[in-house]
């Protein structure tokens, strides 16, 4: 780290990044408390999304406990296809955001297949878009969390190591442009006594 200047440039300039580290603070706090308040919704629609899931899971088992005959195939009748995923950005955090969801289910013959079939069908295209709900709303918090944590870094930079470093700096100068103002004076007073002196001798010299 280089020395510190002791001088009224270096004055200004400590002076005007602490304004600007005073000016910046807030925009990080605030930036902050948008991603803690999505975090928080961001764990709700989890939750939510955990109980749905569960909901209809115990739901489809309870209503089709035929699903045990394993002489039934049903292994690739339902499979999610494709999911898009957009972004949402977030105070500079981008997020992803579930667009749309495509469930492929593979033809089958209604009379080749037992009755409860289709609301197998219906009910596992719902579980599979619940479930890549799920995986998007855990993405969301993972990244809102990586990113609080990064912005509580900077806020902890400026309040306890920028701000507080460029303050005692300033005390600092202005202690010692203080204290070179005040020996300026008594050099100066000094001077002035010791040139009345010597006029006083140059003319008692002359009398």
């Amino acid at each position: 780290m280089a020395k510190l200047a002791l001088n009224k440039s270096s004055l200004a300039r400590e002076s005007s990044q602490l304004a600007e580290y005073k000016r910046f603070l807030p925009s990080l706090e605030l930036k902050r408390l948008q991603i803690m308040a999505e975090r928080a919704k961001a764990k709700e629609t989890l939750a939510r999304l955990e109980k749905d899931y569960d909901k209809r899971f115990s739901e489809l088992a309870a209503a089709l406990p035929m699903l045990a005959n394993r002489q039934v195939p049903l292994e690739g009748l339902v499979r999610l296809k494709d999911a898009v995923i957009g972004e949402q950005n977030l105070s500079g955090t981008v997020l992803p955001v579930l667009q749309e969801i495509d469930v492929e289910t593979e033809p089958y013959s209604l009379l080749a297949r037992p009755h409860w079939v289709d609301p197998y069908v219906e009910g596992m295209r719902e579980l599979l878009r619940l479930n890549r709900e799920r995986d998007v709303a855990r993405e969301r918090i993972e990244k809102l969390i990586e990113a609080e944590a990064v912005i509580s870094r900077r806020v902890n930079l400026f309040e306890k190591v920028l701000i507080p470093r460029a303050e005692r700096n300033i005390k600092k100068i202005r202690m010692a442009l203080a204290d070179a103002e005040r020996d300026a004076v008594v050099r100066a007073k000094i001077s002035k006594r010791k040139t009345a002196a010597r006029s006083a001798s140059e003319r008692m010299a002359e009398l």
